[in-house]
């Protein structure tokens, strides 16, 4: 190795060995953020309770424990949330339309969140690019505001009764932390890098998430019962909010629930 070629490893060397340094002092002085969702502590664990409504405008709901494969993989201090609603009607229709939302809080591991496109694959959902897109949910309360959201649109062969059928599923997801929304994954990143970096605290992101299915050509009039539905379940649980039009957003804290 010429002498040119040692001094550029040097440099890189301690370039490197800096940034490691640099990265170990942030992440051992860096404290973490406040949720932007109503959470309460569990005695003895570093995890959260998360609150989601009991019901939601006609829908009542059922708690859906918690994947083991998911609590196996991901870091010991993320929380997690899921409520399966349903109407009071029992035909096939409502059992098909039952809306799943569901919610993942991370801790102190910022892996405990990824791109929900995994997710999905990974259950047998086929995603079609070509019909998924961002769009917004008017959220009437505390004041009315657009809360951005990324459609996707799935298909996803099942047996129902015995017979084979072909299910469209529809999953409506969207981050929040404390002052902060995004509907996307690289803007979520980009805004946890920045935010850690400026004031030395690490955002507490959630990823919350809705599911249904529904038989083929009734994807639009779904999706539409959905946003109504989100619109009318975030505010009791979601402390978030984007600011109204015309004026500043309030204050807002990410606060427990008592």
């Amino acid at each position: 190795m010429n002498k040119q070629k040692l001094t550029l490893f040097l440099m890189a060397l301690v370039l490197m060995t800096g940034a490691a340094l640099g990265m170990q002092r942030l992440k051992a002085s860096q404290r973490l953020g406040a949720p932007g969702i109503k959470t309460s502590p569990i005695p003895g664990s570093p995890c959260l309770n998360i609150y989601l409504p009991d019901s939601v405008l006609d829908y009542r709901s059922e708690f859906v424990p918690t994947d083991k494969a998911a609590l196996a993989i991901l870091p010991k201090d993320t929380s997690f949330m899921a409520r399966r609603y349903t109407t009071r009607d029992t035909n096939l229709a409502s059992r098909i339309d039952a809306l799943l939302l569901n919610a993942v809080l991370m801790g102190t591991d910022r892996t405990s969140i990824h791109k929900p496109q995994f997710c999905l694959g990974g259950s047998g959902w086929n995603i079609d690019g070509g019909e998924s897109s961002t769009d917004t949910v008017r959220v009437p309360s505390p004041h009315p505001y657009d809360l951005p959201v990324m459609k996707l649109l799935t298909t996803h062969d099942e047996v129902l009764n015995g017979q084979p059928v072909k299910l469209r599923g529809i999953y409506v997801y969207w981050f929040v932390a404390d002052h902060d929304l995004t509907a996307d994954h690289w803007a979520r990143m980009r805004k946890m890098a920045t935010h850690l970096l400026r004031t030395g605290e690490l955002q507490r992101w959630a990823y919350i998430s809705c599911f249904s299915r529904c038989l083929p050509g009734q994807e639009a009039a779904t999706y539409e019962r959905m946003k109504k539905f989100i619109a009318a379940a975030v505010p009791e649980f979601q402390l978030a909010t984007n600011p109204p039009a015309g004026g500043a957003a309030p204050e807002q804290t990410a606060a427990l629930v008592r």
